[in-house]
């Protein structure tokens, strides 16, 4: 049982753009909103530099990035009617243009002041051209005609191929890179390993480690409740609970003092609220809603075969010194893909990470889960640690209460976020 509290690029990166600005409708920007700081080491996020606490991570809120199986909702506004001076990342959602933000920032380890004056103080140029800004710009250009010329189109060459978490590509090899032993250098897209398990005795294993199929169909909803903690916000905490029905309703919801963070899935359509979204509600599109989807199903695992198509068993791995299975599911230029890490011992989910595609290169969020507890016959974890390309989470559960009747109103449209 995954009880996903989603978490992406988007909710990050818009609470980046616009804490200076408060709940109001957003100053109109510029496409090049990188999302981290002043060069950092690889692997954090500076708060004080980026801004303040919203900065620093926004637990729990929707899920992918870019264009997916899902397509994008009719009447969802698109990046340059919500922003001003966007030039070639123009026409694609606000979800996917705020995503693709997250992968600018992934890529170069640059934070919105790299290249917009004053981002993070309440004096932020988001419209203006600076320098950084204009390179991004026929970088992104440079990709794209890289890949038609001699991939197809394909997404091949992407902003991490050459930068890999820095401003300036290395050009030159290392004596450690020669030397050293090398990396496994697992890609996002996995290819069946000849000779490995098939991937439905992975998945059978799983279910039965949670309880077994027959149980796990008497669990239809749950409400849990606990507290999150952001990368950078040292002890505070915030509350947050998760709302889930099945199949695929999920509605994840995060209280702080300058409003609510919610992520609501109906089994179709999916929205965004935060204190700092471009808009008062966000409707999740492509890739966005592609994560909303996988983290509604993933929340009652018994249909986890369904969740995935074009199952495929990789390479085993390890996780904290424990042997994993990997298993990856999803197919590669279209809908969600994801693999995921079974411990070989116990069958438990170790790991999830969702690939989802941008302009610029797919975007990943990863789940880490631990501390199975049972209840109503099912084995639940916990706490989780969720990271993606802008920030990470810790969530700690301290109660769940399964087979509740749960609202209908809490999987429809929400309301814009208030103090």
């Amino acid at each position: 049982m995954i009880l996903v509290a989603a978490g992406t690029t988007v909710v990050w990166l818009i609470g980046a753009a616009w804490a200076t600005s408060g709940p109001q409708r957003a100053p109109r920007s510029s496409i090049d909103d990188f999302s981290r700081s002043n060069a950092q080491p690889w692997g954090g996020v500076d708060s004080s530099v980026c801004g303040n606490e919203a900065f620093a991570g926004a637990a729990g809120q929707a899920a992918g990035q870019a264009a997916g199986q899902a397509g994008q909702a009719q009447g969802a506004p698109l990046s340059d009617d919500v922003f001003e001076n966007v030039t070639v990342l123009a026409g694609i959602p606000v979800d996917e243009f705020m995503g693709t933000m997250g992968a600018f920032s992934a890529a170069l380890n640059l934070c919105c002041s790299a290249c917009h004056p004053g981002a993070g103080t309440g004096d932020a140029d988001w419209v203006v051209d600076t320098p950084r800004k204009q390179t991004a710009r026929r970088m992104v250009l440079m990709m794209s005609a890289i890949n038609r010329a001699n991939f197809g189109g394909r997404q091949v060459v992407t902003c991490w191929t050459c930068h890999r978490g820095g401003e300036l590509p290395a050009t030159t090899a290392t004596m450690a890179d020669i030397y050293s032993e090398p990396g496994l250098g697992v890609g996002d897209v996995l290819v069946q390993v000849p000779g490995a398990p098939p991937a439905d005795e992975i998945l059978d294993k799983y279910i039965e480690a949670l309880g077994g199929a027959a149980q796990l169909a008497t669990l239809t909803s749950f409400i849990a409740r606990g507290t999150s903690v952001a990368f950078g916000a040292g002890d505070e905490s915030r509350e947050i609970e998760v709302f889930a029905q099945a199949p695929g309703q999920r509605t994840t919801i995060m209280r702080s003092v300058e409003g609510d963070y919610a992520t609501t899935y109906d089994g179709r359509a999916g929205w965004l609220v935060t204190p700092y979204t471009p808009l008062p509600v966000m409707t999740l599109t492509g890739g966005e809603l592609d994560g909303a989807r996988v983290d509604a199903e993933m929340a009652f695992p018994g249909q986890v075969k369904e969740v995935f198509s074009d199952w495929r068993v990789s390479f085993p791995d390890f996780i904290d010194n424990r042997l994993v299975r990997v298993v990856q599911g999803g197919a590669a230029d279209e809908g969600a893909l994801a693999t995921l890490y079974f411990d070989d011992e116990t069958g438990l989910l170790t790991r999830m990470v969702r690939y989802a595609p941008s302009p610029v290169g797919r975007v990943p969020t990863q789940y880490d889960y631990a501390d199975y507890r049972e209840v109503a016959g099912v084995m639940m974890p916990f706490s989780w640690t969720m990271s993606w390309v802008s920030g990470q989470d810790v969530v700690e559960l301290s109660e769940v209460q399964p087979n509740v009747p749960i609202d209908a109103a809490r999987f429809a449209r929400p309301a814009p976020s208030a103090p």
